[in-house]
C-alpha cells in the first residue's frame, strides 16, 4: 500500500496526467505483488466498465455541452440579473446565483467558473470589482455546482459506494441553496464595506420577474424534471441522463430554435473529450481500489480512528479534515474514486448516513479545486481574467470560509441535508 502512495504522488510530482499516474501506480502494485498475479490487475480494469450507472456520465456530459448552446445560458443571466442585481454587489450577486441556476445545467464546477470567467468576469472588473474579488466570487461560486443536481461528482460518488443517486440528488438541493445564500451575504458584506453598488436603483417588479423567469423557463425546469424523473420511477440514474440529451436538443432544435448541427457536432467532440478523460480515470481507480480493499486499508484506517474515537460526529470531522487536505493536491474525481471505499465502510458502521456523508465528502473535496496549489477552478479563472494567485488567496478566503462554516452547520445537523430524500423516496 505504501508503495501505491509513493509510486502515484511522484508520478504527480513530475507532472504526469493523473490516470496515467493513477494506472502506473496500479500497475506497480501488481507487477511487485507475489500473490495476486498481473492478469487480475487487467481484469480489474475492464470489469470497471462494466457498470449500467456509469452510462449517466456520458449522457450529462454531452446534456450540459448541449445546454451551452441552446441559448439558455443568455436567458439564465438575465433571470439571475433581475432576480438580484438591485442588491450591494449586484454583479456580484447574478455569479452566486448564475452559479446555483447553472448547477442543474452543466454539472461541473470547472465548466461553470470558466463560463462566468469568461461572459461575466470582464463587466465585473469594469464596474471597479478588484480582479482578486471577481476571481474568488467566480471560483468559489462555482462550488455550487458539486450539490446541485445533476452533480457528476454525486453520480461517480453513488457509483463507486452502491449509494442511491437519486437521493444523492435529492440531498443536494438544500445545502446548495444554503450555499447560495452564504455566498450572497459573504458578497453582500464585502460589497457594503466596499461600496460595490448595485445595478438597478431599485427593486424589480413582479412582472419583471416573472417575464425574466417566463423566459428561462425551460432552462428552470430542467432539474425539477430530472428529480421528478427519478423520484417518479420513470427513469433510472442513467436512462435521466438519456433523457437530459434528449431535453437539450427539443430545447435548442424546437423551442429556442438556437441550437445548429454544427453546434451538436461542436458539443460531442468536446464531450467526447471530457468523457474520455474521465472514463480512464474511472477505469485505472477500479484497479487500485482493488489494491486498497486487498491490502485492508479501510480496515487500518477504521481500526485507528476508533483508537481515537468513537464518536461518529467526531470521525466525520477528522475524515473531512484529511478530505480537505488531500483536495488541495489531489482532483476531486480522484478523490472521489480513490477515497471513496475507504472511508464509506468506516463511517456507515457508526451511524452516519452514507447520502449525508456523499454530500458533505463532495463539497470538501470540489473545494480543493479553488484552492491553491493545485486548483483547477482557481488556474482557470485567474488565467482568463489575468488575476494574481496571491491576490485570488487573499479575496478567496472569506468564501471559503463560509463554505466551511456551512459543512460545519451540514455535519451537525444531518436533517438538512436528509430531509428532502426521506420524504420524497
Amino acid at each position: 500500500m505504501t508503495l501505491l502512495a509513493v509510486t502515484f504522488f511522484a508520478l504527480m510530482a513530475f507532472g504526469l496526467p493523473i490516470a496515467f499516474a493513477i494506472g502506473i501506480a496500479g500497475f506497480s502494485f501488481f507487477a511487485t505483488n507475489d500473490i495476486i498475479p498481473m492478469s487480475i490487475g487487467v481484469q480489474q480494469v475492464a470489469s470497471a466498465s462494466q457498470s449500467f450507472p456509469l452510462l449517466a456520465v456520458p449522457f450529462f456530459v454531452l446534456a450540459g455541452h448541449m445546454m451551452n448552446r441552446t441559448g439558455i445560458t443568455s436567458r439564465l443571466i438575465n433571470c439571475s440579473n433581475v432576480l438580484v442585481s438591485w442588491m450591494s454587489g449586484g454583479l456580484a450577486q447574478v455569479c452566486i446565483v448564475l452559479s446555483t441556476l447553472m448547477g442543474g445545467v452543466s454539472g461541473s464546477a470547472v465548466a461553470d467558473a470558466a463560463m462566468e470567467a469568461r461572459i461575466l468576469g470582464p463587466s465585473l472588473i469594469a464596474r471597479g470589482y478588484s480582479k482578486g474579488f471577481t476571481s474568488a466570487t467566480i471560483a468559489v461560486g462555482s462550488l455550487i455546482t458539486a450539490t446541485i443536481p445533476p452533480s457528476l461528482g454525486l453520480i461517480l460518488y453513488g457509483f463507486v459506494g452502491n449509494v442511491s443517486i437519486g437521493r444523492l440528488f435529492l440531498a443536494g438541493v438544500i445545502p446548495g441553496l444554503l450555499m447560495m445564500v452564504g455566498l450572497m451575504l459573504t458578497v453582500w458584506l464585502i460589497s457594503k464595506r466596499r461600496g460595490y453598488r448595485p445595478e438597478m436603483a431599485e427593486r424589480p417588479t413582479l412582472r419583471a420577474v416573472g417575464r425574466a423567469m417566463a423566459d428561462a423557463k425551460w432552462a428552470l425546469l430542467f432539474p425539477v424534471a430530472l428529480l421528478f424523473a427519478i423520484r417518479g420511477g420513470l427513469f433510472t440514474p442513467s436512462e435521466v441522463g438519456a433523457f437530459a440529451v434528449v431535453y437539450a436538443a427539443v430545447v435548442g432544435f424546437l423551442l429556442h430554435k438556437e441550437l445548429t448541427w454544427a453546434a451538436v457536432a461542436e458539443a460531442l467532440q468536446e464531450a467526447v473529450v471530457d468523457t474520455g478523460l474521465i472514463m480512464l480515470i474511472i477505469l485505472f481507480s477500479g484497479m487500485v481500489g482493488y489494491a486498497i480493499i486487498f491490502e485492508q486499508a479501510p480496515q487500518t484506517i477504521a481500526e485507528a480512528m476508533t483508537q481515537l474515537t468513537t464518536n461518529p460526529l467526531l470521525v466525520v470531522a477528522l475524515i473531512l479534515i484529511f478530505l480537505f487536505i488531500a483536495g488541495l493536491f489531489v482532483e476531486s474525481t480522484v478523490l472521489v474514486l480513490l477515497l471513496t471505499p475507504i472511508f464509506l465502510p468506516i463511517v456507515t458502521p457508526l451511524g452516519v448516513d452514507p447520502v449525508h456523508f456523499g454530500i458533505l465528502m463532495m463539497t470538501i473535496v470540489t473545494l480543493g479545486s479553488m484552492t491553491p496549489p493545485v486548483g483547477v477552478a482557481m488556474y482557470t479563472v485567474c488565467s482568463l481574467l489575468d488575476c494574481p494567485v496571491e491576490e485570488y488567496i487573499v479575496e478567496s478566503l472569506p468564501f471559503v470560509g463560509t463554505v466551511i462554516a456551512l459543512v460545519a452547520v451540514l455535519a451537525l445537523w444531518p436533517g438538512l441535508v436528509l430531509f428532502l430524500p426521506n420524504m420524497l423516496m
